[in-house]
């Protein structure tokens, strides 16, 4: 009885092994997708000044490994001078200060199945109504396995 005990044991644990050793062909995607605005049609730059009442073209190129999935554009205020850990360069910014009417902006978009590179070209109007000062334009990429990427510049809105 032993020996049926010992060898049954000792088979379910090779069945476990081969079961557990699984492809070693798969091919896991460990990049997060990259963002680009500084390059020619890019905008915003850092330290762009934008004025109310006007359309603009937020552009900016999205590049994956595998392939994009979705992105996000998130235009808020920054009167109280927070910052954000992927924020590219620093420009002056006014004194802090209360808002009133800032202008927000935060949509998200979808990318065609399969692609690797995507230009996000997205008009914007800023209204002529919004407090104006500081904001912080951020980009956002999503690739189809969950990896993320963010870039966020200032900004400013005149009147």
């Amino acid at each position: 009885m032993k020996w049926i005990l010992k060898y049954s044991s000792i088979i379910a644990m090779l069945l476990l092994l081969a079961a557990c050793s699984g492809d070693d062909s798969v091919d896991i995607d460990e990049e997060k997708p990259t963002i680009d605005i500084n390059y020619d049609d890019g905008f915003p730059q850092a330290c762009s000044v934008l004025e109310r009442g006007e359309t603009y073209n937020f552009r900016a190129l999205v590049t994956d490994n595998k392939a994009l999935a979705s992105y996000s554009i998130d235009i808020h205020h920054n009167f109280d001078h927070h910052t954000h850990d992927d924020q590219a360069g620093e420009c002056d910014l006014e004194e802090v200060k209360e808002s009133v009417n800032p202008f927000i902006y935060i949509e998200n978009f979808n990318i065609e199945t399969g692609l690797p590179t995507y230009e996000i070209n997205v008009s914007v109007t800023i209204p002529n109504d919004i407090d104006n000062g500081d904001y912080h334009c951020s980009y956002s990429v999503t690739d189809e396995t969950g990896w993320q990427a963010r870039t966020s510049v200032d900004i400013k809105i005149k009147e």
